[in-house]
Protein backbone atom coordinates (compact mmCIF):
# COMPACT_ATOMS: atom_id res chain seq x y z
CA UNK A 1 0.00 0.00 0.00
CA UNK A 2 0.94 3.77 -0.30
CA UNK A 3 0.22 7.00 -0.25
CA UNK A 4 -2.23 7.04 -3.44
CA UNK A 5 -5.59 9.31 -2.61
CA UNK A 6 -8.88 7.45 -2.07
CA UNK A 7 -12.49 8.55 -1.58
CA UNK A 8 -14.94 7.27 -0.17
CA UNK A 9 -18.88 7.67 -0.50
CA UNK A 10 -20.80 5.91 2.20
CA UNK A 11 -23.88 7.05 3.94
CA UNK A 12 -23.28 4.48 6.88
CA UNK A 13 -21.25 6.75 8.99
CA UNK A 14 -19.70 3.96 11.28
CA UNK A 15 -18.65 2.03 8.33
CA UNK A 16 -17.23 5.24 6.68
CA UNK A 17 -15.34 6.15 9.57
CA UNK A 18 -13.52 2.82 10.09
CA UNK A 19 -12.83 2.44 6.50
CA UNK A 20 -11.17 5.89 6.53
CA UNK A 21 -9.13 5.45 9.69
CA UNK A 22 -7.89 1.75 8.48
CA UNK A 23 -6.88 3.28 5.53
CA UNK A 24 -5.08 6.34 6.41
CA UNK A 25 -3.29 3.47 8.78
CA UNK A 26 -2.08 2.22 5.65
CA UNK A 27 -1.01 5.05 4.69
CA UNK A 28 -3.17 6.53 1.82
CA UNK A 29 -5.02 9.63 1.84
CA UNK A 30 -8.47 9.37 2.14
CA UNK A 31 -11.38 11.88 1.51
CA UNK A 32 -15.45 11.23 2.55
CA UNK A 33 -18.53 12.11 2.05
CA UNK A 34 -21.98 10.75 2.41
CA UNK A 35 -23.76 11.88 -0.40
CA UNK A 36 -23.52 12.12 -4.13
CA UNK A 37 -23.48 15.67 -3.83
CA UNK A 38 -20.81 15.41 -1.23
CA UNK A 39 -18.89 13.14 -3.40
CA UNK A 40 -18.74 15.74 -6.58
CA UNK A 41 -17.78 18.41 -3.87
CA UNK A 42 -14.60 16.30 -3.09
CA UNK A 43 -14.29 15.37 -6.38
CA UNK A 44 -13.75 18.90 -7.49
CA UNK A 45 -11.41 20.09 -4.84
CA UNK A 46 -9.32 16.55 -5.98
CA UNK A 47 -9.10 14.08 -8.24
CA UNK A 48 -8.44 10.61 -6.51
CA UNK A 49 -6.91 7.80 -7.99
CA UNK A 50 -9.48 5.32 -6.35
CA UNK A 51 -13.13 6.10 -5.62
CA UNK A 52 -14.86 3.69 -3.64
CA UNK A 53 -18.60 4.24 -4.05
CA UNK A 54 -22.17 2.96 -2.44
CA UNK A 55 -24.81 2.18 -4.57
CA UNK A 56 -27.59 3.38 -2.38
CA UNK A 57 -26.87 6.84 -1.24
CA UNK A 58 -29.57 9.38 0.30
CA UNK A 59 -29.56 11.81 -2.92
CA UNK A 60 -29.08 8.79 -5.51
CA UNK A 61 -27.15 6.79 -6.64
CA UNK A 62 -23.35 6.05 -6.23
CA UNK A 63 -23.27 4.83 -10.39
CA UNK A 64 -23.63 8.46 -11.06
CA UNK A 65 -20.68 9.21 -10.08
CA UNK A 66 -18.86 6.21 -11.78
CA UNK A 67 -20.34 7.55 -15.05
CA UNK A 68 -18.84 11.10 -14.11
CA UNK A 69 -15.24 9.45 -13.23
CA UNK A 70 -15.64 6.57 -16.46
CA UNK A 71 -15.95 9.48 -18.77
CA UNK A 72 -12.66 11.54 -17.13
CA UNK A 73 -10.81 7.99 -17.18
CA UNK A 74 -8.48 9.34 -14.20
CA UNK A 75 -9.97 7.63 -11.53
CA UNK A 76 -10.51 3.93 -10.81
CA UNK A 77 -13.85 2.88 -9.06
CA UNK A 78 -15.06 0.06 -6.79
CA UNK A 79 -18.81 -0.02 -5.76
CA UNK A 80 -20.35 -1.27 -2.90
CA UNK A 81 -23.40 -2.51 -1.50
CA UNK A 82 -25.88 -4.16 1.39
CA UNK A 83 -28.15 -5.26 -1.01
CA UNK A 84 -25.57 -7.47 -3.28
CA UNK A 85 -26.93 -9.53 -6.19
CA UNK A 86 -25.26 -10.95 -9.09
CA UNK A 87 -27.16 -8.67 -11.46
CA UNK A 88 -26.02 -5.39 -9.03
CA UNK A 89 -22.47 -6.59 -9.63
CA UNK A 90 -22.89 -6.86 -13.35
CA UNK A 91 -24.54 -3.62 -13.63
CA UNK A 92 -21.70 -2.29 -11.83
CA UNK A 93 -19.01 -3.37 -13.85
CA UNK A 94 -20.63 -2.54 -17.29
CA UNK A 95 -20.63 1.13 -15.75
CA UNK A 96 -17.34 1.28 -15.42
CA UNK A 97 -16.57 -0.47 -12.10
CA UNK A 98 -13.27 -2.54 -11.72
CA UNK A 99 -14.74 -4.82 -8.98
CA UNK A 100 -17.69 -5.01 -6.49
CA UNK A 101 -17.52 -5.52 -3.19
CA UNK A 102 -21.06 -6.91 -1.12
CA UNK A 103 -21.39 -5.24 2.56
CA UNK A 104 -20.36 -6.48 5.34
CA UNK A 105 -17.22 -7.34 4.09
CA UNK A 106 -13.24 -7.98 5.97
CA UNK A 107 -10.98 -5.58 5.21
CA UNK A 108 -8.33 -7.89 3.96
CA UNK A 109 -11.18 -8.34 1.28
CA UNK A 110 -11.18 -5.08 0.54
CA UNK A 111 -7.42 -4.16 0.70
CA UNK A 112 -6.87 -7.01 -1.47
CA UNK A 113 -9.82 -5.24 -4.29
CA UNK A 114 -8.19 -1.88 -3.59
CA UNK A 115 -4.35 -2.83 -4.57
CA UNK A 116 -5.74 -4.70 -7.78
CA UNK A 117 -7.73 -1.58 -9.00
CA UNK A 118 -4.90 0.81 -8.29
CA UNK A 119 -2.20 -1.75 -9.75
CA UNK A 120 -4.51 -1.14 -12.57
CA UNK A 121 -4.50 2.78 -12.49
CA UNK A 122 -0.76 2.82 -12.13
CA UNK A 123 -0.69 0.68 -15.49
CA UNK A 124 -3.01 3.31 -17.28
CA UNK A 125 -1.33 5.91 -16.28
CA UNK A 126 2.00 4.40 -17.63
CA UNK A 127 0.15 3.59 -21.14
CA UNK A 128 -1.04 7.00 -21.02
CA UNK A 129 2.55 8.74 -20.63
CA UNK A 130 4.08 6.41 -22.94
CA UNK A 131 1.19 7.39 -25.92
CA UNK A 132 1.76 10.99 -25.04
CA UNK A 133 5.76 10.29 -25.28
CA UNK A 134 5.26 8.75 -28.49
CA UNK A 135 2.39 10.49 -30.02
CA UNK A 136 0.87 6.90 -30.81
CA UNK A 137 -3.72 6.72 -30.32
CA UNK A 138 -5.86 4.21 -29.01
CA UNK A 139 -5.58 2.22 -32.30
CA UNK A 140 -1.96 0.78 -31.21
CA UNK A 141 -2.32 0.09 -27.43
CA UNK A 142 -5.72 0.49 -25.70
CA UNK A 143 -6.41 -0.76 -22.37
CA UNK A 144 -6.88 -5.10 -22.09
CA UNK A 145 -4.47 -6.74 -19.74
CA UNK A 146 -2.99 -8.03 -23.05
CA UNK A 147 -1.59 -4.76 -24.39
CA UNK A 148 -0.88 -2.93 -20.96
CA UNK A 149 1.29 -6.53 -20.68
CA UNK A 150 3.01 -5.56 -24.62
CA UNK A 151 3.68 -1.72 -23.33
CA UNK A 152 5.02 -2.35 -19.98
CA UNK A 153 7.44 -4.48 -22.29
CA UNK A 154 7.83 -1.61 -25.14
CA UNK A 155 8.94 0.71 -21.43
CA UNK A 156 11.78 -1.71 -20.48
CA UNK A 157 13.13 -2.06 -23.44
CA UNK A 158 12.89 1.50 -25.19
CA UNK A 159 15.71 2.70 -23.06
CA UNK A 160 18.07 -0.31 -23.53
CA UNK A 161 19.59 0.99 -27.42
CA UNK A 162 21.23 -1.84 -28.72
CA UNK A 163 19.31 -4.37 -27.84
CA UNK A 164 17.01 -5.97 -31.09
CA UNK A 165 13.55 -6.31 -30.52
CA UNK A 166 11.38 -9.05 -32.37
CA UNK A 167 7.70 -7.77 -32.77
CA UNK A 168 5.48 -10.82 -33.76
CA UNK A 169 2.03 -10.93 -34.58
CA UNK A 170 -0.59 -10.95 -37.42
CA UNK A 171 -1.18 -8.84 -40.27
CA UNK A 172 -2.96 -5.65 -39.12
CA UNK A 173 -1.94 -5.70 -35.23
CA UNK A 174 -0.02 -2.59 -35.52
CA UNK A 175 3.53 -3.89 -35.49
CA UNK A 176 4.89 -1.24 -37.76
CA UNK A 177 3.26 1.84 -35.03
CA UNK A 178 4.62 0.06 -32.14
CA UNK A 179 8.11 -0.41 -33.50
CA UNK A 180 7.59 3.94 -34.19
CA UNK A 181 6.62 3.59 -30.00
CA UNK A 182 10.25 1.89 -29.35
CA UNK A 183 12.13 4.34 -30.87
CA UNK A 184 10.04 7.25 -29.60
CA UNK A 185 10.86 6.01 -26.07
CA UNK A 186 14.37 5.45 -26.47
CA UNK A 187 17.37 7.82 -26.46
CA UNK A 188 17.62 7.51 -29.96
CA UNK A 189 14.62 8.83 -30.33
CA UNK A 190 16.55 12.31 -31.98
CA UNK A 191 17.62 9.78 -34.76
CA UNK A 192 16.37 8.74 -37.81
CA UNK A 193 14.05 5.65 -37.70
CA UNK A 194 14.51 3.84 -40.84
CA UNK A 195 11.29 1.51 -42.24
CA UNK A 196 12.27 -1.29 -44.50
CA UNK A 197 9.37 -3.43 -45.97
CA UNK A 198 11.69 -6.82 -46.70
CA UNK A 199 9.05 -7.87 -49.26
CA UNK A 200 8.82 -5.36 -51.52
CA UNK A 201 12.11 -5.37 -53.79
CA UNK A 202 13.44 -8.18 -55.51
CA UNK A 203 16.75 -9.89 -53.49
CA UNK A 204 19.25 -8.07 -56.31
CA UNK A 205 17.52 -4.31 -55.65
CA UNK A 206 17.10 -5.21 -51.91
CA UNK A 207 21.00 -5.69 -51.24
CA UNK A 208 21.80 -2.19 -52.48
CA UNK A 209 18.49 -1.00 -51.08
CA UNK A 210 19.68 -1.77 -47.72
CA UNK A 211 23.75 -1.74 -47.97
CA UNK A 212 24.32 1.02 -50.85
CA UNK A 213 26.67 0.63 -53.55
CA UNK A 214 29.74 1.80 -55.39
CA UNK A 215 30.17 3.80 -58.60
CA UNK A 216 29.84 1.13 -61.07
CA UNK A 217 29.06 -1.68 -59.18
CA UNK A 218 26.43 -3.03 -61.30
CA UNK A 219 25.22 -1.14 -65.09
CA UNK A 220 22.97 1.63 -63.59
CA UNK A 221 25.20 2.69 -60.19
CA UNK A 222 26.81 6.25 -61.69
CA UNK A 223 27.21 6.95 -58.63
CA UNK A 224 27.90 5.97 -54.97
CA UNK A 225 24.96 5.17 -53.18
CA UNK A 226 24.30 5.12 -49.08
CA UNK A 227 22.10 2.14 -48.02
CA UNK A 228 19.22 2.35 -45.29
CA UNK A 229 21.30 0.65 -43.18
CA UNK A 230 23.92 3.36 -43.29
CA UNK A 231 20.95 5.90 -43.48
CA UNK A 232 19.62 4.62 -39.51
CA UNK A 233 22.97 5.33 -38.41
CA UNK A 234 22.47 7.22 -34.36
CA UNK A 235 18.52 5.88 -35.25
CA UNK A 236 16.48 2.90 -35.35
CA UNK A 237 16.52 0.22 -38.23
CA UNK A 238 12.82 -1.16 -38.75
CA UNK A 239 12.97 -4.62 -40.82
CA UNK A 240 9.33 -5.24 -41.55
CA UNK A 241 8.11 -8.53 -42.64
CA UNK A 242 11.34 -10.07 -42.44
CA UNK A 243 10.81 -13.34 -42.87
CA UNK A 244 10.99 -12.68 -46.85
CA UNK A 245 14.34 -11.65 -46.81
CA UNK A 246 16.49 -14.24 -49.23
CA UNK A 247 18.44 -16.36 -47.48
CA UNK A 248 21.38 -14.63 -49.02
CA UNK A 249 20.25 -11.22 -47.83
CA UNK A 250 19.72 -13.29 -44.16
CA UNK A 251 23.69 -14.10 -44.20
CA UNK A 252 24.63 -10.58 -44.64
CA UNK A 253 22.20 -8.75 -42.64
CA UNK A 254 23.26 -11.48 -39.39
CA UNK A 255 26.89 -10.00 -40.02
CA UNK A 256 25.84 -6.72 -39.53
CA UNK A 257 23.99 -7.44 -36.54
CA UNK A 258 26.83 -9.60 -35.00
CA UNK A 259 29.19 -6.76 -35.95
CA UNK A 260 27.30 -3.58 -36.50
CA UNK A 261 29.67 -3.63 -40.10
CA UNK A 262 28.61 -4.06 -43.32
CA UNK A 263 29.61 -3.88 -47.03
CA UNK A 264 27.96 -2.17 -49.85
CA UNK A 265 27.99 -3.94 -53.24
CA UNK A 266 30.63 -3.55 -55.00
CA UNK A 267 32.34 -2.34 -51.78
CA UNK A 268 36.19 -3.43 -50.82
CA UNK A 269 35.89 -1.78 -47.26
CA UNK A 270 33.87 -2.49 -44.65
CA UNK A 271 31.48 0.05 -43.43
CA UNK A 272 30.22 0.53 -39.23
CA UNK A 273 27.18 1.83 -38.25
CA UNK A 274 25.40 2.27 -34.89
CA UNK A 275 21.87 1.56 -35.76
CA UNK A 276 19.37 -0.25 -33.66
CA UNK A 277 17.52 -2.53 -35.31
CA UNK A 278 13.74 -3.46 -34.50
CA UNK A 279 12.64 -6.16 -36.93
CA UNK A 280 8.71 -7.99 -37.12
CA UNK A 281 7.25 -10.79 -38.88
CA UNK A 282 3.42 -12.45 -39.05
CA UNK A 283 5.28 -15.84 -39.82
CA UNK A 284 5.81 -18.10 -37.73
CA UNK A 285 9.74 -18.05 -37.87
CA UNK A 286 10.32 -21.50 -35.88
CA UNK A 287 8.71 -22.96 -38.78
CA UNK A 288 10.34 -21.01 -41.32
CA UNK A 289 13.31 -22.47 -39.98
CA UNK A 290 12.25 -25.78 -39.71
CA UNK A 291 11.53 -26.19 -43.57
CA UNK A 292 15.21 -24.15 -44.04
CA UNK A 293 13.87 -20.88 -45.23
CA UNK A 294 15.12 -18.87 -42.68
CA UNK A 295 18.73 -18.95 -40.46
CA UNK A 296 18.31 -20.41 -37.26
CA UNK A 297 21.46 -18.32 -36.33
CA UNK A 298 19.46 -15.02 -37.59
CA UNK A 299 16.23 -16.06 -35.99
CA UNK A 300 17.90 -16.43 -32.19
CA UNK A 301 19.88 -13.17 -32.84
CA UNK A 302 16.93 -11.52 -33.69
CA UNK A 303 14.64 -13.13 -30.97
CA UNK A 304 16.87 -11.23 -28.27
CA UNK A 305 13.74 -9.72 -26.78
CA UNK A 306 10.19 -10.59 -28.82
CA UNK A 307 7.04 -9.03 -28.29
CA UNK A 308 3.94 -10.80 -29.15
CA UNK A 309 1.05 -8.57 -30.15
CA UNK A 310 -2.28 -10.28 -29.70
CA UNK A 311 -4.79 -10.59 -32.32
CA UNK A 312 -7.45 -8.11 -31.57
CA UNK A 313 -9.79 -11.26 -31.17
CA UNK A 314 -7.95 -12.13 -27.99
CA UNK A 315 -8.60 -8.11 -26.33
CA UNK A 316 -11.66 -8.10 -27.21
CA UNK A 317 -12.40 -5.55 -24.53
CA UNK A 318 -10.73 -2.86 -26.16
CA UNK A 319 -13.36 -2.86 -29.42
CA UNK A 320 -15.05 -0.27 -27.77
CA UNK A 321 -12.58 1.98 -26.88
CA UNK A 322 -11.32 1.69 -30.73
CA UNK A 323 -14.73 1.90 -32.55
CA UNK A 324 -15.48 5.44 -30.31
CA UNK A 325 -12.06 6.45 -31.35
CA UNK A 326 -12.24 5.17 -34.92
CA UNK A 327 -16.18 7.05 -34.74
CA UNK A 328 -14.74 9.91 -33.42
CA UNK A 329 -12.05 10.44 -36.39
CA UNK A 330 -13.96 9.80 -39.36
CA UNK A 331 -17.01 11.83 -38.08
CA UNK A 332 -15.00 14.59 -38.05
CA UNK A 333 -13.11 13.55 -41.48
CA UNK A 334 -16.75 13.41 -43.09
CA UNK A 335 -18.29 15.82 -41.12
CA UNK A 336 -20.81 13.85 -39.83
CA UNK A 337 -22.38 13.77 -36.29
CA UNK A 338 -22.29 10.41 -35.45
CA UNK A 339 -22.70 10.12 -31.64
CA UNK A 340 -22.91 6.22 -30.84
CA UNK A 341 -22.94 3.08 -31.81
CA UNK A 342 -25.99 0.62 -31.03
CA UNK A 343 -25.20 -2.41 -28.78
CA UNK A 344 -26.51 -4.53 -30.91
CA UNK A 345 -24.12 -3.47 -33.02
CA UNK A 346 -21.14 -3.23 -30.58
CA UNK A 347 -22.02 -6.75 -29.95
CA UNK A 348 -21.40 -7.86 -33.38
CA UNK A 349 -18.11 -6.34 -33.27
CA UNK A 350 -17.26 -7.95 -30.56
CA UNK A 351 -18.22 -11.31 -31.53
CA UNK A 352 -16.49 -10.80 -35.29
CA UNK A 353 -13.16 -12.76 -35.70
CA UNK A 354 -11.48 -9.80 -37.24
CA UNK A 355 -8.98 -11.71 -39.39
CA UNK A 356 -7.19 -8.07 -40.59
CA UNK A 357 -7.27 -7.13 -36.92
CA UNK A 358 -7.43 -3.58 -35.69
CA UNK A 359 -6.31 -2.38 -39.42
CA UNK A 360 -9.84 -3.92 -40.46
CA UNK A 361 -11.83 -2.18 -37.92
CA UNK A 362 -10.32 0.76 -38.59
CA UNK A 363 -11.90 0.04 -42.72
CA UNK A 364 -14.74 -0.72 -41.72
CA UNK A 365 -15.88 2.18 -39.35
CA UNK A 366 -14.24 4.13 -41.72
CA UNK A 367 -16.97 2.82 -44.39
CA UNK A 368 -19.83 2.80 -42.11
CA UNK A 369 -19.51 6.33 -40.87
CA UNK A 370 -18.98 7.80 -44.66
CA UNK A 371 -22.33 5.81 -45.47
CA UNK A 372 -24.18 6.95 -42.14
CA UNK A 373 -27.26 8.69 -43.05
CA UNK A 374 -27.81 9.21 -39.34
CA UNK A 375 -26.68 9.72 -36.20
CA UNK A 376 -25.93 6.27 -34.36
CA UNK A 377 -24.80 3.39 -35.92
CA UNK A 378 -26.55 0.49 -36.26
CA UNK A 379 -25.94 -3.08 -37.10
CA UNK A 380 -27.94 -2.74 -40.24
CA UNK A 381 -24.90 -0.50 -41.42
CA UNK A 382 -22.42 -3.15 -40.79
CA UNK A 383 -21.08 -5.49 -43.93
CA UNK A 384 -22.99 -9.10 -44.05
CA UNK A 385 -19.48 -11.12 -42.37
CA UNK A 386 -19.57 -8.69 -39.36
CA UNK A 387 -23.62 -9.52 -39.45
CA UNK A 388 -22.86 -13.37 -39.48
CA UNK A 389 -23.80 -13.55 -42.69
CA UNK A 390 -22.28 -15.83 -45.11
CA UNK A 391 -23.00 -15.25 -48.98
CA UNK A 392 -23.70 -18.91 -50.47
CA UNK A 393 -20.83 -19.74 -52.56
CA UNK A 394 -20.88 -21.48 -56.22
CA UNK A 395 -17.05 -22.62 -55.25
CA UNK A 396 -18.65 -25.20 -53.14
CA UNK A 397 -21.01 -26.54 -55.08
CA UNK A 398 -19.03 -29.48 -56.27
CA UNK A 399 -20.89 -32.56 -57.07
CA UNK A 400 -20.77 -36.47 -56.81
CA UNK A 401 -20.78 -37.61 -60.13
CA UNK A 402 -20.96 -40.60 -62.15
CA UNK A 403 -16.80 -40.77 -61.33
CA UNK A 404 -16.71 -39.97 -58.19
CA UNK A 405 -15.74 -36.99 -56.04
CA UNK A 406 -12.96 -34.89 -57.77
CA UNK A 407 -10.79 -34.14 -54.73
CA UNK A 408 -8.97 -31.51 -55.53
CA UNK A 409 -11.93 -29.40 -57.07
CA UNK A 410 -13.17 -29.43 -53.75
CA UNK A 411 -10.10 -28.80 -52.28
CA UNK A 412 -9.73 -25.86 -54.44
CA UNK A 413 -13.56 -24.51 -53.75
CA UNK A 414 -12.65 -24.77 -49.96
CA UNK A 415 -9.35 -22.62 -50.44
CA UNK A 416 -11.23 -20.53 -52.00
CA UNK A 417 -13.94 -20.03 -49.91
CA UNK A 418 -11.72 -20.03 -46.94
CA UNK A 419 -9.74 -17.30 -48.11
CA UNK A 420 -12.98 -15.52 -48.90
CA UNK A 421 -14.15 -15.47 -45.09
CA UNK A 422 -11.06 -14.63 -43.93
CA UNK A 423 -10.37 -11.50 -46.08
CA UNK A 424 -7.33 -12.89 -47.69
CA UNK A 425 -5.81 -13.81 -44.60
CA UNK A 426 -4.01 -16.78 -45.20
CA UNK A 427 -3.30 -17.45 -41.25
CA UNK A 428 -6.87 -16.85 -40.78
CA UNK A 429 -7.69 -19.41 -43.66
CA UNK A 430 -5.56 -21.68 -42.56
CA UNK A 431 -7.44 -21.88 -38.90
CA UNK A 432 -10.39 -22.27 -40.52
CA UNK A 433 -8.98 -25.45 -42.57
CA UNK A 434 -6.90 -26.56 -39.68
CA UNK A 435 -3.94 -25.71 -41.72
CA UNK A 436 -0.70 -23.82 -41.24
CA UNK A 437 -0.13 -21.03 -43.16
CA UNK A 438 2.55 -22.42 -45.44
CA UNK A 439 -0.15 -25.37 -45.69
CA UNK A 440 -2.21 -22.88 -47.17
CA UNK A 441 0.44 -20.89 -49.31
CA UNK A 442 2.01 -24.28 -50.76
CA UNK A 443 -1.81 -25.40 -51.55
CA UNK A 444 -2.49 -22.20 -53.69
CA UNK A 445 0.75 -22.40 -55.50
CA UNK A 446 -0.25 -26.06 -56.38
CA UNK A 447 -3.76 -24.90 -57.80
CA UNK A 448 -2.18 -21.38 -59.11
CA UNK A 449 -5.16 -19.67 -57.48
CA UNK A 450 -4.60 -15.66 -57.11
CA UNK A 451 -5.83 -14.32 -53.51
Amino acid sequence: MGSERILIVEDDELLRQVTAERLEREGYVVAAGSTVAEGRQELEEQTPDLALLDIKLPDGEGTELLAELTETGDTVSVMMSAHGTVQSAVDALRAGAVDFLEKPFSFDRLAATLQGALERTRLQREVRALREQTGLGEDVVGNSPAMEEVFELVKRVAPADSTTVLLEGETGTGKGMLAQAIHQASHRADGPFINVTCSALAESIMESELFGHEKGAFTDARTMKRGLVELAAGGTLFLDEIGELSLGLQGKLLRFIEEKRFRRVGGTKDLEVDARLVAATNRDLDEEVEADRFREDLYYRLRVFPIRLPPLRERTSDIPDLVKTFVEEFSIQFGKRITQISPDAMDLLKAYRWPGNVRELRNLIERSVLLADREVLTAEMLPPPVRGEVRPSSELAVELGPEGLDFEELEQALLKEALRRAGGNRTEAGRLLGMSRHQVRNRLNKYGIDE
